[in-house]
C-alpha cells in the first residue's frame, strides 16, 4: 500500500484498514512460526503498512485538532498591567 492511497482516505477508513491489517500481521506472524508462510516478506510489508497507517491517522488527528482550535472563538484574556515601581509599594 502506498502512502497517495492512504492519504486519499477517510480517519474512520484508516482505523478500519488498521484493525485489519493488524489482523492480517497476526495471521502472518502464526503461518511464520508453522512454517506455513512462504514469503516472510510480507511480515516486514504489513508492518510498515501498519505504520504508514498510523503516521496518517495520527497526522489527520492533529489537522483536525488545529482545525477545531481555530474554529473555536477565542476567549478574551483580562490584559494585565505591567509592575511598576509605584504599584510594588503600594
Amino acid at each position: 500500500m502506498k502512502m497517495t492511497e492512504i492519504r486519499q482516505l477517510a480517519l474512520d477508513e484508516l482505523r478500519k484498514r488498521l484493525v485489519d491489517e493488524e489482523e492480517n500481521l497476526s495471521n502472518l506472524r502464526f503461518q511464520l512460526s508453522t512454517r506455513q508462510l512462504e514469503s516472510p516478506i510480507r511480515v516486514r510489508t504489513v508492518r510498515r503498512d501498519i505504520a504508514r497507517i498510523k503516521t496518517m491517522i495520527h497526522m489527520k488527528e492533529q489537522q483536525n485538532a488545529v482545525a477545531a482550535k481555530s474554529a473555536a472563538p477565542a476567549e478574551p484574556t483580562a490584559a494585565k498591567k505591567p509592575e511598576t515601581t509605584e504599584t510594588k509599594a503600594s
